[in-house]
């Protein structure tokens, strides 16, 4: 169905050199220089971080105001639609046309894409298969519940076998069934099928499930990058505490000797000792100001705690 045998590309897949994009006078994106690998990357940032222009961008449909952005080695502003011809797109919103059943809808974009007719109809077929609706590709888009439509975005995105795949949100609306067969689906695909993909979610655990590595955009720059097994290595250790008492005073005192936590109040937080402080200065710290230690226990590090650090969140 998809060509498993692409031979290995040779440096990055996307690469962008100081890029800054607006909406009038508001930069949406401020001199990003950033290198996507080949593989599966997640692109995380809070809402209007940029990620969706991001992704726009490098399709051609937003121009920067300066920089520039490479696609699978092409020039976007030079030749955006190269970059298209050999990339898929499941955009966030809907994007199906009413009155097309599903098999005529994906195939019409291979069309779009380049495929003659013939060839366009098998393909269609395939991908339906592949992504779980096979048995309703002769039903009307229109018919198809909200999960269902995240396929069919997929099915479009797959029908002219693309080197890369952008991926806006492509759990939304689906329940959690629906949300892990998809995730199945983004990690066979990076995985099996050997298509670089770029996976922008406000879901972390989606992005943690699927790919390997992560690029964290906060207030239009990169916060943070890398492999997601390296990030979530730390020079010290994670710890789980909860105390009685006031909760606050106890973080502003601990924040105060150097140490990170995050959490909310009357929750367990979670604290980052650095390697050449021991423990025990969490009871002395609690002691001190006349609190009591309820919990104190050994985590490890989690993608959740990355992005906080990324975006310099504290309890």
């Amino acid at each position: 169905m998809i060509r498993s045998d692409r031979s290995d590309r040779s440096g990055p897949s996307v690469v962008l050199e100081d890029v800054t994009v607006t909406y009038g006078r508001h930069e949406v994106l401020r001199d990003i220089s950033v290198e996507f690998p080949t593989g599966a990357i997640g692109l995380l940032g809070p809402n209007g971080a940029g990620k969706s222009t991001l992704i726009k961008a490098l399709l051609g449909l937003f121009a920067p105001v300066r920089g520039r952005m490479r696609v699978l080695g092409y020039d976007v502003n030079q030749s955006p639609l190269a970059v298209r011809a050999r990339v898929g797109y499941v955009p966030e919103s809907d994007a199906s046309i009413p009155g097309m059943t599903a098999v005529s809808f994906v195939s019409y974009c291979g069309e779009l894409a380049g495929l003659p007719r013939a060839n366009a109809m098998q393909r269609a077929h395939e991908v339906l298969f592949y992504v779980g609706l096979g048995e309703a590709r002769y039903r009307n888009v229109e018919t198809y519940s909200t999960g269902m439509k995240q396929r069919i975005k997929l099915a479009q995105a797959l029908v002219h076998d693309p080197e890369l795949l952008f991926l806006d949100e492509p759990t939304n609306g689906m329940d959690p069934k629906g949300r892990d067969e998809m995730l199945a689906l983004v990690r066979d695909i990076a995985t099996t099928k050997g298509i670089t993909l770029i996976l922008s979610s406000h879901l972390l655990p989606d992005v943690e499930f699927a790919c390997d590595h992560v690029i964290v955009l906060h207030k239009g720059v990169v916060a943070a990058q890398g492999p997601i097994a390296t990030l979530k290595r730390t020079s010290g250790r994670v710890f789980e505490l909860r105390v009685k008492g006031d909760e606050a005073r106890l973080a502003e005192a601990m924040r105060s000797e150097g140490l990170e936590l995050r959490g909310e109040p009357g929750s367990v937080m979670r604290v980052f000792v650095p390697e050449d402080r021991s423990p025990q200065l969490l009871f002395q710290l609690a002691a001190r100001h006349g609190m009591q230690v309820r919990h104190l226990r050994a985590s490890v590090p989690t993608l959740e705690d990355v992005f906080a650090r990324a975006l310099g969140e504290e309890v």
